[in-house]
């Protein structure tokens, strides 16, 4: 019965995913028809379209891609933040993952084109989502450790703790670009900090869509040891997961594909907090059905923000991390109050 209501969610889903790309190639500051849209997607990337053709396949497409798989892979990072913390408030941006890379990723967009052809500037391509991934990693651990206190670990101080992480981050991110940046350097590192999908180009889809490929089928491998988290510490322990090695393996491969995301889509905040709750509503805390769900609901969620980004103002865009924020501010205050006030759980 579980197994049928979780097929049939994937399913709707998976409608609700379609019907919002194609909406997201027909809307815009030019209009397509749907009709047009599906007439185009079936001829192929080429097809003769004239300008309808140029913009759905070479402008709109990439957008809507890595809107979905950025989206899916927020979603379920922030699926497996909070088991790993025990805690349903846990979120990548919330808890400084997203703010880490994003100053990874500037430090390296400023550094390295100083650089030129130094240490920085051989990095190449990969300097910019290497950086990120570093930069995510050592933002989580730092939170979970200044969270932490013995064995428990309470909303308040994993809040505090993100939010405190964040302002030193942003900081430095500030610092160095009053200190460091070229004026046309401030303008193109604004995107890290608002995030935004309007540089989404074919060539740069194939690195976040690996990693969430490949993260969300590692997580979905690992379903059972997350679900013996939710039982406590000592519970997981007595059914013989060793909990220190799980964890610090699942962060390092949750910062990876944080990073890779971000160094691709900027900060987008709330995705993970709000997706992974309201899959759970549907299919329960599960984590084989539970990450699948959350992956197709965040790329729902983040392609149908897009699309209002684009198109609330237009001519003019507005950052789809603004229009995230927005949605998630008013969820997040309604689960900081549903928690309740320094509730304490084992971690």
């Amino acid at each position: 019965m579980k197994r049928g209501r979780t097929a049939t969610v994937l399913l709707l889903l998976a409608a609700a995913l379609a019907a919002s790309a194609v909406a997201g190639l027909a809307l815009g500051p030019v209009r397509i028809a749907p009709g047009r849209v599906l007439d185009l997607l079936l001829a192929g990337p080429g097809a003769r379209g004239g300008a309808f053709a140029s913009i759905v396949w070479d402008v709109r497409m990439p957008r809507v891609l890595l809107g979905a798989v950025v989206g899916a892979g927020l979603a379920v990072t922030g699926t497996v933040l909070q088991a790993l913390v025990r805690n349903q408030l846990a979120d990548p941006f919330l808890l400084g993952a997203s703010s880490g890379a994003s100053a990874g990723a500037v430090l390296v967009i400023v550094f390295g084109t100083a650089a030129g052809a130094g240490a920085v500037g051989a990095l190449g391509g990969a300097g910019v989502p290497l950086a990120a991934f570093a930069g995510s990693m050592a933002a989580l651990v730092t939170v979970y450790a200044l969270a932490r206190r013995g064995a428990t670990m309470t909303t308040g101080r994993l809040i505090l703790a993100g939010v405190a992480v964040q302002y030193v981050l942003s900081a430095l991110t500030s610092l160095v670009l009053v200190l460091s940046a070229s004026p046309d350097q401030m303008r193109s590192v604004l995107f890290w900090t608002l995030g935004g999908l309007g540089g989404a180009r074919w060539s740069e889809l194939a690195l976040p869509a690996a990693a969430l490929f490949v993260g969300t089928g590692v997580l979905v491998t690992l379903a059972r040891p997350l679900d013996l988290l939710l039982a406590g510490e000592e519970g997981a322990h007595t059914l013989g997961l060793d909990t220190g090695r799980f964890r610090a393996a699942a962060f390092v491969l949750t910062s990876l594909v944080i990073g890779v995301l971000v160094a691709s889509s900027g900060a987008i905040g709330f995705v993970g907090l709000m997706v992974p709750h309201a899959a759970r509503m549907v299919v329960g805390a599960g984590h084989r059905a539970l990450l699948p769900v959350a992956a197709l609901g965040g790329a729902v969620f983040l392609t149908l923000a897009d699309l209002l980004a684009r198109t609330a103002a237009a001519p003019e865009e507005i950052p789809v991390g603004v229009v995230t924020a927005l949605v998630g501010g008013p969820f997040f205050l309604w689960m900081l109050r549903r928690s309740g006030r320094g509730e304490g759980v084992t971690g």
